[in-house]
């Protein structure tokens, strides 16, 4: 068992209360992985208070001094990555394959961003008279970094990454469900030698310390990953002096037109619906088959879902481990039973398993809903779980109009023969990412990253591309004069 603790001005620290929660192994939860405390309002603002003590430390550094914690963070990554993936599988029950290759990412994203320490460019403008008119970019000051347990090494490393390159504080509050991957993240950027005090890593429920992080006033902005309820909460509580770069979820639709081979539109379709068993902001949660290859597509999904080993993700032969936690298991058991309530076929789930659930752990099946109607609550709401609705559709415009009417608008997929009308779709679909012949998960670490409508406050992407640093950095104009 690892003990857990916070990270607080330079020392690993308790709550202040003494209070903790356990995390528990989804594939085996007798398997304790940790006890971590249970952070309360105090803990959040001496959180605060020792970052605004050391941040500006940080923001006067050689620049190439971030840029070596960085790259030595990746370093030490790739190095203990067998360890760092085995221990990733524990906590958050995604299998072992890709939990290393999460952590390979992560060393990419902090390399990535490495590069960036040494970009922070401003800009000089033409004036009249002998004077100087000059832009610099300076550090926004304090970066609140929420992030949440489905991918909790990947996504944080995005965020931290690019907030310490341009000489940032942060506080790092992880999901309480991957509290031990936050901590390793925070281990390994102090032994690639980032300063004490410039970083906190503080541990526990949102519902106890969102607010107090939120809206403390040193706090310059907040980066977030997760649901759109507490996005909206995010929202509310920051207040209008603060940037907000808020990352919700996704009802993501794969269109199948009428001249896709049916094999491949499955594999698509449930590479994106069941990897990371289906709990991936990006993942497939609806297949739209135009036409007569219905009855098709519907088998080749059927016998892609059957072929899904199920179990502990340490298992180099299982493909789907479990879902992160009890809650998470009750809350897509509810929705499959919202399907059954609602009269809808099941054409593979439970009851199609040639082998029973394992027991314990925290396990659902793959599970593929078919004739699934617009109105149903499983076409309308994320589920976040390896369940998947299929639907038919007369034509590419009853297709679309199907994908786009939802409140998401994340990552949307299309799988045809036809160019041209890829290309339309790619122009129509109202999703921030769109997919041609390829599944709706799985993005480039060099492109942006984020969504419309609910999924995203649409204010400034995330991962990379044109403009993404600007998110952690303030423009400050100089008049200069002689």
């Amino acid at each position: 068992m690892t003990p857990g603790r916070n990270y607080v001005g330079g020392q690993w620290v308790p709550a202040r209360d003494g209070a903790t929660f356990e995390r528990r192994n989804p594939a085996d939860p007798a398997d304790l992985i940790g006890v971590f405390p249970a952070s309360k309002p105090a803990d959040a603002t001496a959180a605060v208070d020792a970052v605004e003590s050391a941040r500006r430390a940080w923001a006067k550094a050689d620049p190439e001094k971030r840029q070596r914690v960085l790259e030595r963070t990746a370093e030490l990554i790739l190095a203990k990555l067998d360890p760092l993936a085995r221990e990733l599988t524990r906590e958050e029950g995604k299998v072992l394959a890709s939990a290393t290759q999460e952590w390979r990412r992560t060393a990419a994203n902090f390399r990535l961003y490495a590069s960036e320490a040494l970009r922070m460019q401003g800009e000089t403008f033409s004036t009249a008279g002998d004077g100087l008119v000059y832009s610099v970019r300076e550090p926004v000051g304090i970066v609140l970094a929420i992030t949440p347990w489905n991918f909790p090494v990947s996504i944080p490393s995005r965020k931290i990454g690019p907030a310490l390159a341009t000489g940032n504080g942060v506080i790092f509050k992880p999901s309480e469900v991957t509290p031990l991957a936050g901590q390793r993240m925070v281990e390994l950027l102090l032994e690639a030698g980032l300063p004490e005090g410039v970083i906190a890593l503080v541990q526990g429920y949102g519902a106890d310390i969102g607010d107090t992080l939120v809206k403390a006033g040193a706090v310059g902005a907040v980066t977030f990953t997760g649901s759109y309820a507490t996005g909206c909460r995010i929202h509310q509580a920051a207040g209008p002096d603060k940037r907000l770069q808020l990352e919700m979820g996704g009802k993501n639709p794969c269109v199948v037109l009428a001249d896709a081979d049916p094999a491949r539109a499955a594999q698509i379709a449930t590479q994106g619906a069941f990897s990371l068993t289906g709990q991936a902001c990006t993942a497939t949660s609806r297949v739209l088959v135009v036409g007569d290859l219905y009855d098709a597509v519907v088998r080749e999904i059927v016998a892609k879902a059957k072929s899904y080993r199920i179990g502990n993700g340490l298992d180099p032969q299982v493909t789907m481990g479990p879902l992160a936690n009890e809650a998470q298991k009750q809350k897509v058991e509810a929705m499959i039973a919202v399907g059954k309530a609602e009269g809808l076929h099941i054409a593979f789930g439970e009851g199609d398993l040639e082998m029973p659930l394992p027991a314990p752990g925290h396990y659902v099946a793959p599970t593929v809903f078919v004739d699934v109607p617009p109105e149903s609550r499983l076409s309308r709401e994320e589920i976040f779980g390896p369940v998947v609705c299929v639907s038919k559709l007369a034509s590419y415009e009853d297709a679309l109009r199907h994908a786009n009417a939802v409140e998401y608008g994340l990552a949307a997929s299309v799988v045809t023969r036809d160019m041209g009308r890829a290309l339309s779709f790619s122009a129509d679909i109202d999703a921030g990412i769109v997919k041609v012949n390829s599944a709706t998960g799985g993005v480039a670490l060099n492109a942006p990253f984020g969504g419309f409508k609910h999924s995203s406050n649409q204010t400034n992407k995330e991962q990379a591309g044109h403009g993404v640093m600007d998110f952690y950095t303030r423009t400050k104009t100089v008049y200069l004069a002689t």
